[in-house]
């Protein structure tokens, strides 16, 4: 069992780039065919954060490490005009650019932006597309720039979901992770959002992290199902390449994280939330009603559209994937000097799609359904239901329990 030890619904939630015969030119510009005909999604990425966590590989800065290079109004700005050109560029296409069912603002930190800043993103992208009736607008929120008052604006800016990164109730293991919040403030923060008007709100975990015990994680649990949330969302820790957490981990200074302990604490998670009326919708997701499910998310794993904008977002439209330039005075460069500030670019395979299918689709409670996969799939399957990993109703395969605990195991089973 693979996941980021991140927060809900950053860009890594969507496939990685791959290369291959497909893929372009990363010079130029993606050429796009036309929309999918799946949801469609904006997903912001704020590149912004006061510390950096010793976990985190994700596309962030601190204000020492930018420099005067960037800020946020800077960003901002450059934002706006990815937002228009985007716009340009999709009114080109045969049909008319669908309504926009969600929107995620993720980072980074977006609550660093303050109510007033993340107003004026929504406000960007209704400028340029627009929102459908009853839309999700989602943001992402570190609990300690957070308030009741920062709440009260996002609600009447027309937000409409929070998801909080708490990771743990346990001080030891915050300080493991280098979070900044104290262990009480994420409930308090979700409650104040509950007041604010909100009806859905989410809390991250993060489990496994070196020096956690089964109490530190009753702990937590305990923490999330008191602040009286609809969606939860639990992360396994991963030891990311590159990162703080992981030159401790080489220099022995802490155990990585063991697959055993994982897998036990995965269990305890999902009976602990189950039991209190919180069922899984994807293996790392749980929430306490069909609508408290992160519809932005679901049109990732469904195979959806999304256009994501800033610094190193990724988007995908009708099968062509393009992913951003990373540092944010390199992006605002390139939204100054007109197109979109593409990176690189792919023009996804028939075997790539395929290969996404069902590595995401796999995961969800809904199932995959057989029609989905080809004749050494179907065998596949057969394989993986003899084994106890998944099982086969009503023309569709669905993960058993312990098919949860190894569905990366079963993905790879399904695609050999």
């Amino acid at each position: 069992m693979r996941a980021t030890g991140h927060t809900e619904g950053v860009t890594s939630t969507a496939p990685a780039p791959t290369s291959g015969p497909a893929a372009a030119d990363d010079s130029a510009a993606p050429v796009l065919r036309d929309f999918g005909g799946g949801p469609f999604g904006i997903y912001i990425h704020v590149p912004f954060c006061a510390t950096r966590c010793g976990y985190c590989d994700f596309n962030t800065y601190t204000a020492g490490e930018l420099g005067s290079s960037s800020s946020p109004q800077s960003w901002f700005e450059a934002l706006r005009g990815e937002l228009a050109t985007a716009a340009q560029e999709f009114d080109a296409l045969p049909t008319s650019t669908p309504a926009v069912e969600t929107v995620f603002v993720g980072g980074g930190t977006p609550s660093l932006l303050g109510g007033d800043g993340l107003a004026g993103v929504l406000d960007a992208i209704r400028d340029n597309f627009t929102l459908a009736p009853g839309a999700e607008v989602t943001t992402e929120s570190n609990p300690e720039s957070t308030s009741p008052e920062f709440f009260e604006r996002l609600r009447a800016a027309g937000y409409t979901r929070i998801s909080l990164g708490m990771q743990s109730a346990a001080q030891h293991v915050l300080k493991i992770l280098d979070r900044t919040h104290t262990p009480g403030r994420a409930v308090a923060a979700a409650r104040e959002a509950r007041a604010a008007g909100f009806d859905h709100v989410n809390l991250d975990l993060i489990y496994g992290t070196p020096g956690e015990t089964d109490a530190d994680l009753d702990a937590s649990l305990d923490a999330v199902l008191s602040a009286g949330v609809d969606h939860v969302s639990a992360y396994s820790l991963i030891v990311e390449d590159g990162t703080a957490l992981a030159r401790r981990v080489r220099r022995g200074e802490l155990p990585a994280p063991d697959d055993d302990v994982l897998a036990a604490r995965y269990e305890r998670i999902d009976s602990r939330l189950a039991a209190a009326g919180l069922h899984w919708y994807e293996v790392s997701n749980w929430s306490a009603s069909d609508a408290g499910r992160c519809r932005h998310n679901l049109g990732y794993w469904d195979g959806g559209d999304w256009l994501g904008a800033g610094p190193g977002a990724h988007s995908h439209v009708g099968g062509v994937r393009w992913w951003n330039v990373k540092h944010p005075a390199r992006y605002a460069d390139q939204v100054a000097t007109g197109g979109l500030p593409a990176a690189g670019w792919e023009a996804l395979t028939d075997e790539e799609r395929y290969t996404e299918r069902v590595m995401l689709t796999v995961r969800l409670r809904t199932g995959l359904p057989l029609d989905d996969l080809d004749a050494d799939g179907r065998a596949a399957a057969a394989k993986v239901v003899a084994d106890g990993l998944a099982e086969i109703v009503a023309d569709r395969l669905f993960l058993t329990d312990r098919g949860r605990l190894l569905a990366d195991g079963v993905v790879r089973t399904l695609l050999t």
